[in-house]
């Protein structure tokens, strides 16, 4: 499935506004109890249900019955709306797991913990993985979580590019794992075949393949090798925690030696 929308594809300005508090409110003619924070949890609930695809202000106005023209006087449109939905999953996922992450909270245990985060978050909004983000409108829950991701890796002794690095390299593994099972799920409704059905028609041509001797590594792999048991998610991030500590141990060594320097100059 494509990318269906962009981020920041609306009037950024009208965007920014309703972001951070300062757009206008209808003062007459909406339903009463018709909020824009009712109006983008429904948006959200019907990309999570649905897909991206079937959010539309016609879709969000008939889920709270009440006039499309309603909606129009919240939100400018769907474009608007997609920006506020992703500030809001956002703030979902900070009060989904408040606490965690700390000034206290080991930089290794934070980013494991990162990663485990994200990867909920895209499994709880799958949709999240068909907007092209590259340029965010940040509203203060995306900046929020940036701030709190950022406070347990203060002791990393890196610096501040490389900081954001971490955090966009986790984020990326993480959207990477449940992009695949996402997808796998997507193929297997949309051609009525399950992953056994699907491999099992495969089975006859792959088992010629591998008695052709024209592919030797791949038979001799072992019989457990594409086992769905195998959890690719913790092998990847223990192996990418691994590297962090060389480099965060290298980093310490030399500010170690760096300090020993100067103390001895000094003296």
């Amino acid at each position: 499935m494509a990318r269906t929308e962009t981020s920041g594809g609306g009037n950024i300005k009208l965007t920014l506004k309703l972001l951070w508090g300062g757009g206008e409110r209808p003062s007459r003619g909406p339903k009463p109890g018709l909020t824009l924070d009712r109006i983008v949890a429904t948006a959200v609930g019907i990309a999570d249900a649905e897909g991206l695809e079937a959010v539309s202000m016609r879709r969000v106005s008939t889920a709270l019955d009440v006039g499309t023209m309603s909606l129009y006087r919240y939100v400018p449109g769907k474009a608007e709306l997609l920006d506020l939905m992703l500030d809001r999953v956002q703030r979902e996922a900070l009060e989904a797991d408040p606490g965690n992450l700390t000034a206290g909270t080991g930089w290794r245990r934070a980013v494991e913990l990162l990663a485990r985060g994200y990867l909920e978050h895209y499994r709880r909004h799958p949709w999240l993985l068909r907007v092209n983000e590259a340029r965010s409108v940040l509203g203060p829950s995306s900046l929020r979580s940036l701030e709190v991701a950022l406070v347990p890796l203060q002791d990393m002794g890196l610096s501040d590019p490389e900081l954001m690095s971490v955090i966009i390299s986790v984020q990326s593994f993480a959207g990477g794992i449940a992009r695949m099972e996402i997808d796998a799920d997507a193929a297997a409704k949309e051609t009525g075949l399950s992953h056994e059905e699907f491999w099992e028609q495969q089975r006859p041509y792959l088992e010629q393949a591998m008695e052709s001797g024209q592919f030797p590594v791949i038979a001799a792999l072992a019989e457990d090798t594409f086992s769905e048991e195998f959890d690719h998610f913790t092998f990847g991030l223990r192996r990418f925690l691994d590297g962090l500590e060389v480099l965060v141990a290298e980093r310490a060594g030399r500010t170690e030696r760096t300090e020993r320097t100067e103390r001895l100059e000094e003296g």
